[in-house]
């Protein structure tokens, strides 16, 4: 396997990117940079698997993915929240599907059973095997916490907490007036885009585009760079943006009166809308070097009507449409390979440079 551009000269590549030149473009559709993103980033990070509401009782279970490695919620009968990588110690299929409440957990294909806590408890005709030993063929645990309805998940058992993760983002929260324990899960879309989960990321991570691309979002947050803030600090990047004057719908009163839209290191993103109390989080995961697949899931208060909640919804989704396009396009071109390096504005741009940064230093070590 060649080496990818870039990797090879890892110091040079960082004093390029320090300087606001951007990642390689072929970064974008060689699989060998999706193996080391799926080995260095997606099997070490915190991402957001599911609503906690799908593991509210004992013998409630989920199942999600973290990147490329499918993981599995499980409320034991203890009631202890617990995490697994979601394939079967015998043959590698997944051991369960969708959500709902089981006493135990059985692999559909030769009924390998185990326990909410991840042990072996049988497996047909093994007793025929000379020294076959269940004590060693559990399930492999995965990290897991919760952050408010987040239920969130690390592949790496030995991960460092979430909360560590998070740094800010919880008291930010708090500031924008959100009360995350009010909150309530309403819906899920699925999607599908023809574009790298980076440049999916990178996108999310500018309103540089905002007064081009998205107009009617342009008439309602001030997008002005002299009104709309960035920040970043360790694996979170942010963005605040407040009201434009005389701005109508849900945002002219509510319990919400700024914009925030959060990145949580990898690929987690969390949307405030100025209104009545909401929260909207995103997962962009790599199905492969030029396809990424997401959900959204929606949450908000229990008491916001359903007309809101609607409008809401679709002022989203229309930012969401047009983004679609955007980073698609952005594919096609960086994988002409004409155009070998991309050059960030880094007054408005600097967040991309950050989130870049990260990739690199997860790559090169």
């Amino acid at each position: 396997m060649s080496t990818p551009f870039g990797l090879s000269d890892a110091a040079g590549l960082r004093e390029a990117l320090d300087a606001g030149a951007t990642l390689p473009a072929d970064w974008y559709s060689d699989p060998a940079i999706l193996r080391l993103e799926n080995e260095r980033i997606f099997a070490r990070s915190w991402q957001y698997a599911g609503g906690a509401h799908l593991v509210a009782e004992p013998g409630d279970y989920f199942a999600s993915f973290a990147g490329h490695v499918p993981v599995l919620c499980v409320r034991d009968r203890e009631g202890t929240l617990r995490a697994f990588v979601n394939v079967c110690r015998h043959r590698g299929h997944l051991v369960a599907e969708g959500a709902g409440n089981r006493k135990s957990l059985q692999c559909p294909y030769h009924a390998w059973t185990y326990d909410l806590d991840g042990t072996l408890r049988t497996a047909p005709r093994s007793e025929r095997e000379p020294g076959f030993d269940a004590d060693g063929f559990s399930l492999f645990p995965a990290a897991v916490d919760t952050w408010g309805p987040l239920v969130f998940v690390n592949p790496d058992p030995g991960a460092g907490p979430l909360a560590e993760a998070l740094g800010p983002l919880p008291g930010l929260l708090a500031e924008s007036g959100l009360d995350l324990e009010r909150l309530h899960f309403r819906e899920r879309t699925e999607w599908e885009i023809a574009s790298n989960w980076k440049i999916a990321i990178e996108n999310y991570l500018e309103c540089y585009h905002c007064p081009v691309a998205h107009p009617g979002f342009s008439k309602v947050i001030d997008v002005d760079p002299d009104a709309y803030e960035l920040r970043s600090e360790g694996l979170v990047s942010s963005q605040f943006g407040s009201l434009r004057a005389g701005a109508a719908g849900n945002g002219a009163n509510g319990d919400i009166a700024r914009a925030q839209y959060h990145l949580l290191w990898p690929n987690f993103t969390l949307n405030i809308d100025p209104g009545p109390g909401n929260m909207g989080v995103d997962v962009t995961r790599p199905l492969g070097p030029e396809r990424s697949v997401g959900i959204t899931d929606w949450f908000y208060y229990e008491d916001v009507p359903e007309e809101t909640v609607r409008e809401m919804m679709e002022f989203a989704t229309q930012v969401g449409r047009e983004d679609a396009t955007l980073v698609e396009s952005v594919q096609r071109g960086l994988a002409s390979g004409m155009v070998p390096h991309g050059r960030l504005l880094t007054s408005s741009e600097h967040l991309i440079q950050h989130f870049q940064r990260l990739v690199h230093e997860a790559l090169t070590g």
